[in-house]
């Protein structure tokens, strides 16, 4: 059921993606008309939002069930008491997954406008409100108080502060104004806060602002994936290279019990803080998060002591967490991806660095986990091939738990290889709508089997170092 226009691409960014979904080794094994369909459906699916909300409960502070059921009563308040379940993944203990409700059809356009960003419109798909710094435009006598039709402005022509837009936009709800037009345009300084609550979005998803904020965390399906699979115990030593905003840094210590230590880095300063304060705020001691470049984490000169900060000697941790920067073609929603296809391609080279370092870095007998939120292939399954053939130390291992697909055809590696590698393909989605009442008739199987299918997309690929 596609209710926006497929996700608009640069040209050139177009052909190259095209050309990565219709590769030689995929039209062989699907046929044209079959590689075509799928790639008509991952830029449809992009610019949809996935069909489950997906929460992570601090084990480390309570238990699920207790977790489970003070959510379910602050979702039942915010849908004025509307059957939507709160559903516990089978094979993901900590995970909880709420069904998005929409695209909803009774939801009327009025007259008073508000033009979002895109970015904006993208949260609140996901079930943010609108924040101030977001308006790009309102209708000339809004005032405090009107309820207003909230659109997102997908190709970015809207000029701020503009009375009237007749641009490409996207109708995404309604909401009700905090401040009026002269107070969001006319402001001396610039604005913070809440602009617009969203009362009708058109899909609905639960609003977690300051919501049982020690006890949950907002995190993709997949990106909760990726700490089970690289498995860490109390006691190891991790270094989770490309941390921020720490959505997986605390993962991997809520999973290790908090016992051992968990080294964080990332390059700016401000992305640091924030996974300290989220550290703190989930109540994690073994975290330590350093401002430095991945990239010169390995220490050159010999030394006898081990290292609290970086650089680290050779041979420091015992697992060690890739979460690559990427070029986030994976993220969804998505109606327009403005990148250049030099800035898609520019990342190749540098998660390669990271690699060359994560293999020093890592112990024998450790275990490397590589993942990215992007959907090319030279991230994902060309960056594996790569690393086989360049570190002769390193083999493929198969996953725990395997939950989305196999890799993509494409890079040259195996059938066997392809089946070690979990590939979260937003293609295979099928984008079914579901308001209150086809909800009840879907089974738990069924609902557990579209979260995993209906997500971002994502890969993962996971190495030990043999001694």
């Amino acid at each position: 059921m596609s209710v926006f226009p497929k996700i608009s691409l640069r040209a050139k960014v177009e052909e190259y993606l095209r050309a990565t979904f219709k590769n030689d080794e995929l039209l062989t094994a699907l046929g044209a008309v079959e590689a075509e369909r799928k790639y008509e459906s991952l830029l449809n699916n992009l610019s949809h939002p996935p069909a489950f909300t997906t929460v992570r409960v601090n084990t480390h502070l309570a238990s699920v069930d207790d977790v489970r059921g003070l959510l379910s009563e602050e979702i039942h308040k915010q849908y004025t008491s509307l059957p939507v379940p709160v559903l516990r993944h089978p094979k993901l203990p900590d995970i909880l997954l709420i069904p998005v409700i929409g695209p909803r059809k009774d939801v009327q356009k009025l007259t008073n406008e508000v033009i979002v960003g895109a970015q904006c419109g993208n949260a609140v798909l996901r079930g943010a409100h609108v924040y101030t710094p977001g308006i790009i435009s309102a209708s000339k006598f809004m005032k405090a108080g009107d309820t207003v039709s909230v659109y997102s402005d997908i190709e970015g022509k809207c000029k701020r502060g503009a009375k009237e837009f007749l641009g490409s936009k996207v109708f995404i709800g309604n909401g009700i104004s905090e401040l009026s037009r002269n107070e969001i345009f006319n402001s001396t300084g610039p604005l913070k806060g809440m602009g617009i609550k969203m009362t009708e979005p058109i899909y609905l998803s639960p609003s977690f602002d300051k919501m049982l904020s020690s006890y949950l965390f907002l995190q993709n399906l997949p990106s909760s994936v990726v700490s089970y699979v690289l498995n860490p115990q109390p006691g190891q030593r991790i270094l989770d290279m490309c941390a921020a905003p720490g959505g997986k840094t605390t993962h991997l210590a809520t999973l290790m019990c908090d016992e051992g230590e968990v080294i964080a880095l990332d390059k700016t300063a401000e992305k640091v803080k924030k996974i300290k304060q989220n550290a703190a705020l989930l109540k994690l001691n073994c975290i330590k998060a350093f401002c430095y470049d991945g990239t010169k984490a390995l220490a050159i000169g010999k030394g006898e002591d081990r290292q609290e900060g970086p650089p680290f000697l050779p041979e420091s941790f015992d697992r060690i967490l890739l979460d690559a920067p990427c070029s986030g073609m994976g993220q969804r929603p998505n109606m327009v991806y403005s990148w250049s296809l030099k800035e898609v391609t520019s990342y190749q080279p540098l998660q390669r660095k990271l690699f060359r370092v994560a293999v020093q870095l890592l112990k024998p007998g450790g275990i490397l986990v590589y993942s990215t939120c992007t959907i090319t292939l030279s991230e994902n399954e060309e960056q594996v091939a790569w690393a086989l053939e360049s570190f002769p130390c390193l083999q493929l291992q198969s996953q725990e738990p395997h939950i989305g697909g196999e890799g993509m055809m494409g890079a040259g590696l195996s059938p066997e290889q392809l089946k070690k590698l979990q590939r979260f393909d937003p293609s295979e989605a099928v984008l079914q709508g579901m308001d209150f009442n086809s909800l009840q008739e879907f089974r738990y199987e069924d609902l557990i089997s579209m979260a995993n299918k209906d997500c971002i997309g994502f890969f993962i690929a996971k190495f030990i170092k043999v001694p």
